[in-house]
């Protein structure tokens, strides 16, 4: 960790100087390696929007690739390549080409289905690599909204992560129907004692009319705030982030190159919320990020 923080401040110096020159350089890179995922999770907008598959789809970027675009994205001062999918950890051959990066965090935001002892060994080799296990609150909630067994799997997951001292984190979709659940004392303790570091707490926004009853209300979110201010206060152990909530104490969007940009599974460059301020337009202004 001592050696990314002294990387980290080496990439916040690059990006100043090539913003001086009028070039600007986001800190994060969203890494879509993968549009094939194992889970169906109940209000999933990647599947709503057709970007993820059961099957795995044809033209996607090689492990070559993957590694040419970490390694170049090193030298402007990109500080985070965030993998994602679908489900990232369906290509090993990227996340292990991604841990010969030392200088760049690899946030791996995962549902934990496929993290074995090869995974384990690599993670302890690479410590770069740090897993973001999805988890929706206790094993009920969870298991409703991403299947049955998942729970079991993640918190055997976690003590497996635990026992050989590696950070992990956590990343949990807040809903109407679970905020008090994942803010709870009991909750963040449970975490936080199986040796979670860091909980992202990411608002849910649906993507079509069915999926619109979960959505937190204005009144909810602003709980939601009140609840991960307290939570900072309280386990001062685990770093919890709230989006798209911390985006208003930065000066508002980070999306579309701001503070971070994607790059998806064929090598297209996506503004991230383009399609989210399409439908801000049309539905006013409740939607703002998806899960």
């Amino acid at each position: 960790m001592v050696k990314s923080a002294a990387a980290s401040v080496r990439a916040s110096g690059k990006r100043r100087t090539a913003e001086g020159k009028g070039e600007h350089i986001p800190p994060f890179l969203t890494a879509g390696i993968t549009s094939s995922c194992s889970l169906h999770c109940a209000g999933c907008c990647s599947f709503s929007n057709h970007a993820t598959e059961d099957k795995v789809p044809s033209g996607q970027l090689t492990t070559e690739d993957w590694a040419r675009l970490s390694a170049e994205a090193d030298d402007p001062g990109i500080s985070f390549i965030l993998p994602a999918g679908g489900e990232p950890t369906l290509r090993k051959d990227v996340i292990e080409a991604a841990g010969k990066v030392r200088n760049i965090l690899f946030p791996i935001f995962t549902n934990g289905m496929f993290l074995s002892r090869r995974c384990y060994d690599l993670f302890d080799d690479c410590r770069s690599l740090i897993p973001i296990l999805s988890i929706e609150g206790e094993k009920d909630r969870t298991d409703m909204r991403r299947g049955e067994g998942v729970y079991d799997c993640l918190i055997e997951t976690m003590n497996a992560l635990h026992e050989r001292g590696l950070i992990f984190g956590a990343s949990v979709t807040a809903t109407a129907e679970n905020i008090h659940e994942v803010t709870s004392d009991a909750f963040l303790k449970q975490l936080s004692e199986r040796g979670c570091r860091a909980v992202i707490f990411v608002e849910f926004v649906p993507v079509t009319e069915e999926s619109a009853h979960p959505a937190p209300s204005e009144k909810e979110r602003a709980c939601l705030s009140r609840e991960i201010d307290r939570l900072r206060r309280d386990h001062p152990e685990m770093v919890c982030i709230s989006f798209p909530g911390d985006e208003k104490s930065s000066g508002g969007c980070a999306a579309a190159g701001r503070g971070f940009f994607r790059i998806n599974s064929h090598g297209a460059l996506n503004p991230v919320r383009s399609d989210r301020v399409m439908r801000r337009k049309r539905n006013g202004p409740r939607t703002s990020l998806c899960p």
